[in-house]
């Protein structure tokens, strides 16, 4: 087992995902495509418009080989997305409603067949930062983290339009399997002896629970212990939303349960699975 534990296979979910993403939106009305998200000036329009640069982006980058927008000089990472999906976002606000849905539809299934022809097993596309910045990632990591993208923006938009759905245990777990792989990273500042146990637990009904150890001199993800040195216990809801920062760490700490040492508690709940 690598650092970022089992692999899990989240292909056969993106076109559910999609389905119902695309069954919502073409229930809205256009009073709804203006409604504010919680991104930061995004209403549902724009936050729709980032999910199409999501997929364009990836059939362009894992399909095509194309390198994209190039770095300004001295730009980190969050700062380069933080630019370029503005700038796409921007753009899009050209397109209507229906063209966008008719766009989603049809580039989806492309990249349905992109993932469908990967090796899980092979080294990334595209490494996931928020698990680990010194080992390349697998596949099917790079493969999860896409699906937890297109699945965070359609509750930013359920949110914003008081619709609840596509939290079927189905849909959602792999959501909450693939952010608990940022735990070792979350650590990764803390010392401890070899052999120390921490126990992450996600209750409700997508929810589950994980381990990381500390193993020659860092933190790896690892079956849960049966006495960990400290433990968290946070609801479904509440751990999606740290994880991308819908709740901020407080609030996160104020719906979770700690135990043990302090200062691993403490850590485990700044756990973040999005660039920022």
């Amino acid at each position: 087992m690598t650092i970022f534990g089992s692999a899990i296979d989240v292909r056969p979910l993106f076109p559910r995902e999609r389905r119902a993403m695309l069954d919502l939106l073409r229930a809205l009305s256009p009073a709804d495509w203006a409604k504010p998200t919680v991104c930061p000036g995004w209403n549902v329009h724009d936050v729709t418009g980032h999910v199409l640069n999501d997929y364009m982006r990836r059939l362009s980058g894992s399909r095509d080989g194309y390198g994209g927008a190039i770095f300004a000089d001295d730009e980190t990472l969050p700062a380069y997305l933080t630019r370029t999906n503005e700038e796409f976002v921007r753009a899009t606000r050209q397109l209507s409603p229906r063209l966008l849905i008719e766009l989603l539809d049809d580039l989806g299934v492309r990249l349905d067949a992109v993932w469908g022809a990967r090796d899980l097993a092979a080294p990334a596309d595209l490494n996931v930062s928020w698990a680990a910045t010194d080992v390349d990632s697998p596949a099917w990591l790079d493969l999860g983290r896409e699906y937890t993208e297109f699945w965070v923006h359609q509750q930013q938009v359920r949110d914003a339009v008081s619709r609840p759905g596509a939290t079927q245990p189905d849909l959602m777990a792999p959501v909450v399997d693939v952010f608990a792989r940022a735990l070792p990273y979350t650590l990764r500042a803390l010392e401890r002896p070899e052999g120390t146990v921490v126990q992450l637990e996600v209750t409700g009904p997508a929810g589950g629970r994980w381990g990381a150890v500390r193993r020659d001199g860092r933190w790896r993800m690892a079956v849960p212990g049966a006495e960990p040195a400290a433990r968290v216990s946070m609801d479904q809801d509440a751990f999606w939303r740290l994880a991308t920062r819908g709740i901020t760490v407080e609030q996160a700490r104020a719906r979770s349960e700690p135990g043990g040492d302090p200062e691993l508690t403490a850590a485990m709940t700044t756990l973040l699975a999005i660039v920022a």
